[in-house]
């Protein structure tokens, strides 16, 4: 299912939760300033079809390419990742393979937590940078608007999604069931991107803590949110060691490539839970090694079932059912794209023939009715090319034979076509 003329295929290739531990995928995320160099030279190398999608579980790049090692290495040098470690980790996907994957992603299907729909978002960003850059050509936006719908549908008509989860939830599910007097428990949360937001919105929601702190290193964006949530309580980011030190939880959700708890922000001998859901790791070795310290990582808490598991996995037929007719429909638009410009190169060799015929017995015959002529000649043409959509839209039809079948019956306008086809 290709849609490039160049000898080029499609391929996803990447690191995710099913082979790589926390670790290996942390060394294989790619910053955002480094997807913008990253699909800045893919562009620079001509490739006209690419984007990169870097999250907690997963690093993976969707592109056209003559070999996927081009991907690959790309991947590979805009991050810390080695060829060597991603050959033994790594997964591969090519053409329909590489789109089937795209549409479980966008789905649910392939989450970490069954369901989880914070991927969708993550993939409209990916793809919204690949546009900002023009790496985006019309075969991803049909692609994704197919995966996209397909989501929606998935979402709407299935309970695949039911008692939605993901690891910000987990992460609160994991302190209810863990610390019997949780509602009690003084509990920090560090940094407020998107996880370190659905977390504090979880603990408000799912518990009756009214012990929860929040630090940002910009202070700005806690003040807005904590005038948004009452529940939660601002701290300040000059007082992080006091406050952990005086905290039963800390939740770290700062995001960033290095560790921002290290073993000086530490100073406290008493229980600490530390749940880490950064990726890569945000909470240094030194720390995770104290004994008064219990550290769970984004791996762990992504371990957490609850009941709605269960439901969900019968949801899955009704999913791929819903999949399989966007992917139907994709593959329908592929191919009346590929035939389109010989199906057109078709009607203007008909027509050509059809303005010399009329145009002949107009002198030959007296009294001529020249637009009569027109109406049914046209139907002709109508006919034909339609009979021949039909012939090229048959599955064993060889697309590029029955083009050059078409080129030696009518000439120099579909030889063109088929010569660029090649």
């Amino acid at each position: 299912m290709t849609a490039d003329k160049h000898n080029k295929n499609l391929y996803n290739i990447g690191v995710s939760y099913k082979k790589a531990d926390a670790t290996i995928r942390g060394k294989f995320s790619i910053s955002k300033e480094n997807q913008v160099a990253l699909l800045e030279e893919a562009k620079s190398n001509g490739v006209d079809g690419i984007f990169v999608l870097s999250t907690c579980n997963r690093t993976e790049i969707m592109g056209f390419a003559a070999h996927p090692f081009q991907l690959i290495s790309l991947l590979c040098k805009y991050s810390n990742g080695a060829i060597e470690e991603f050959a033994a980790v790594s997964n591969v996907y090519k053409d329909n393979d590489a789109i089937r994957h795209l549409f479980r992603m966008g789905t649910g299907l392939d989450s970490q937590i069954l369901g989880d729909y914070e991927i969708v978002g993550q993939l409209r960003q990916a793809f919204k940078l690949a546009k900002e850059v023009g790496t985006v050509n019309a075969y991803f936006e049909r692609l994704l608007n197919h995966v996209m719908q397909a989501s929606k549908r998935v979402k709407n008509e299935t309970k695949l999604s039911s008692g939605t989860t993901s690891v910000s939830y987990a992460a609160v599910q994991y302190i209810i069931e863990n610390l019997p007097d949780y509602n009690l428990k003084d509990i920090l949360v560090f940094g407020l991107g998107k996880m370190g937001k659905h977390t504090c919105k979880n603990l408000a929601e799912y518990t009756q803590n009214k012990t929860v702190r929040l630090i940002n290193r910009t202070e700005d964006k806690a003040i807005e949110f904590v005038k948004e949530h009452p529940a939660i309580q601002k701290a300040k980011f000059e007082n992080l060691n006091k406050e952990i030190a005086n905290t039963d939880v800390l939740i770290v959700s700062t995001g960033a490539s290095e560790a921002t708890i290290k073993r000086e922000h530490v100073l406290t001998n008493n229980e600490l839970l530390i749940l880490d859901l950064s990726m890569p790791a945000n909470v240094s070795k030194e720390v995770a090694d104290l004994p008064n310290v219990t550290l769970v990582n984004v791996d762990e808490l992504s371990k957490i079932t609850d009941q709605t598991l269960a439901i969900r996995q019968q949801e899955i037929p009704e999913a791929e059912k819903i999949i399989q007719t966007h992917k139907n429909e994709f593959k329908e638009w592929l191919s009346h794209r590929k035939f389109t410009p010989a199906i057109t190169a078709l009607k203007e060799s008909l027509i050509i023939i059809q303005q010399d015929e009329i145009a002949f017995h107009k002198k030959k015959i007296k009294n001529f009715d020249e637009s009569q002529a027109e109406v049914i000649t046209s139907r002709f043409i109508q006919k034909i090319t339609t009979q021949f959509v039909k012939h090229l839209k048959t599955e064993e039809t060889s697309i590029n034979t029955s083009i050059e079948v078409m080129a030696k019956v009518f000439g120099a306008t579909l030889e063109t076509i088929h010569a660029e086809d090649n």
